[in-house]
């Protein structure tokens, strides 16, 4: 006997429609890459992205056809990611730092038959459009005022033009909802990127666990920032999230500086950001020189690469922000775990709460994860127990696009590359990526917990640790280390700083400097190119 409720399907149309009908007052600000503020509401937006339909139906566009973007966080792309899927067809968000050559190798191997880009993007554009042959129209996403002359690029239009006359109402297709919706790449860090093709019902389903009160809590009363890119997993989902639930949003656009995202958050009354910790340190690193407090912002989701506790403690105990320390991955939608505290922790002493704080925190329901030893055999759940962390659920990856790579489950779990405990109650830690994790005398040292005590250090502005070859221990560690400007620190200084911190074995054998450390396309330290910069490098003594 089945049940006899209604069978509607859940698609990212219906997103749109219900922010336009019950929320259509509720304020999108943008900040423009022309550098003005823009303001209207998601009754505007959701007009605005049935004219972006029509305009796709001009192009005859079939269902399923991929249409790229390569942009900024504002509301033109927000109309996009509702008038592309919504219409049946797949967007396809492309991450515009990595270099020129990938960028168009992703165009391709996506067949993008259309393709949105920022005015900041034209020079990428003009370099790689000519090898983009699948791609039928290019649009800028400005007025045309704004489109520079003698681009170069065939039949270029401008947003404004290309959606101007278009017709603002549509009937969205009632498509099946596991038909599919969104398409990101992984950065790539070794080889090609591979995609991974989202539906409408992992979307929403997405969408709604991330509004869920233990993760990021977001409802009609507050004012929203992504920091985090659009073009980066879908900005958490945070757009979705966002039209479920009527919040006020709020797009930076291209300023990721400090003071800029300070005087928006300021200006706009933000109660909640989500980013990664590299933005949050320029942010911090400019409230700190200037004397500045929030006035609004109460929480922030932080994740993309694990955050120090120094910057969590500077958060709650500077500033009263609560960091939501957050994990997941490109194949997972991104939403994995979200730390917050259960009710038995409110009385634990602060020193308490923040162990618990700085760890990657709990499934949210709808993921299942355990970890398992080098066998494949499940490791308890006892929080001192290491395995590799695997993972599924119905907004996890079950195969890359195009099949690419091959079948990655093991057993229908996903294997994330991670290893970490989880403990009695669930909190995950990742203790370290499978590749990066260090080996030395037979036993393990989590390069996390090596970088997360030297960017308390007071003079510390990055650090990354490696395993360096050892004759006789297999690995030893080393810290790589930026500096903050003018500050003074020496090897002998950081040394003796994780004394009582770590195990004797487990304090790095040297210290290195540098003046930057190699950042990917999504913010993460890339210790592939680190090493490389590092070739020939010996330890002390040897």
């Amino acid at each position: 006997m089945q049940g006899q409720m209604q069978d509607r399907p859940l698609l990212i149309s219906s997103l749109i429609d219900f922010a336009e009908r019950f929320h259509g007052d509720g304020e999108i600000v943008s900040r423009r890459v022309e550098g003005d503020i823009h303001r209207y509401t998601y009754a505007d937006a959701a007009v605005r992205a049935r004219q972006v339909a029509n305009a796709l139906d001009r192009l005859d566009l079939a269902a399923g056809s991929r249409v790229g973007t390569l942009a900024w966080n504002g509301y033109r792309h927000f109309e996009l990611y509702y008038g592309v899927s919504g219409s049946g067809r797949i967007l396809h968000t492309i991450n515009p730092r990595l270099h020129p050559e990938q960028v168009a190798w992703i165009i391709n191997h996506a067949e993008d038959e259309a393709l949105c880009f920022d005015l900041t993007f034209l020079p990428i554009i003009k370099a790689i459009h000519a090898a983009c042959r699948r791609v039928r129209q290019w649009v800028i996403l400005c007025d045309r005022d704004a489109v520079p002359a003698d681009t170069g690029i065939p039949g270029l239009l401008s947003y404004e033009d290309w959606i101007a006359g278009e017709a603002t109402s549509y009937d969205w297709p009632d498509l099946d909802e596991d038909s599919a919706a969104c398409l990101c790449y992984t950065s790539g860090t070794t080889g090609n990127p591979k995609g991974v093709l989202y539906s409408h019902r992992s979307s929403v389903l997405h969408a709604y666990a991330a509004a869920m009160p233990d993760v990021m809590c977001l409802s009609a009363r507050d004012s929203v920032l992504p920091v985090v890119p659009m073009f980066h997993v879908n900005a958490w989902g945070i757009p979705y999230t966002a039209a479920a639930t009527g919040c006020k949003l709020v797009f930076p656009g291209p300023a990721l500086d400090g003071k800029s995202v300070y005087e928006l958050m300021e200006a706009e009354k933000v109660t909640f950001a989500a980013g990664v910790p590299t933005v949050w340190q320029m942010l911090l690193g400019h409230m700190q020189q200037h004397g500045l407090r929030f006035s609004t912002l109460n929480r922030t989701v932080i994740g993309g690469s694990a955050c120090p506790p120094a910057m969590i403690s500077a958060f709650k105990d500077t500033y009263g922000v609560t960091v939501l320390h957050a994990w997941g991955m490109t194949e997972m939608s991104p939403l994995g775990t979200l730390c917050t505290l259960k009710n038995k922790h409110l009385a634990l002493p602060p020193e308490e709460q923040l162990k618990i704080l700085c760890t990657q925190g709990r499934p949210v329901f709808g993921v299942d994860m355990k970890i398992v030893d080098d066998a494949g055999h499940a490791l308890p759940h006892d929080g001192v127990a290491q395995g590799e962390l695997l993972v599924r659920g119905p907004w996890i990856v079950r195969e890359y696009f195009k099949g690419e790579g091959g079948d990655p489950l093991i057993d229908g779990w996903f294997p994330t590359g991670d290893v970490a405990t989880i403990d009695a109650d669930g909190y995950l830690h990742i203790t370290d990526r499978s590749k990066d994790v260090i080996k030395s005398g037979g036993e393990w040292i989590s390069s996390i917990d090596v970088e997360n005590i030297a960017m308390a250090h007071p003079a510390v502005a990055m650090a990354a640790c490696l395993g360096m070859r050892h004759p006789k221990w297999d690995e030893r560690p080393v810290i790589v280390v930026v500096k903050k400007p003018d500050a003074e620190l020496t090897r002998e200084q950081l040394l003796a700083f994780f004394l009582g911190k770590l195990s004797k074995w487990q304090i790095p054998d040297d210290v290195i400097f540098v003046d930057a450390i190699p950042l990917g396309a999504t913010g993460k330290m890339q210790k592939i190119k680190l090493r490389e910069q590092l070739a020939g490098y010996t330890l002390p003594g040897l």
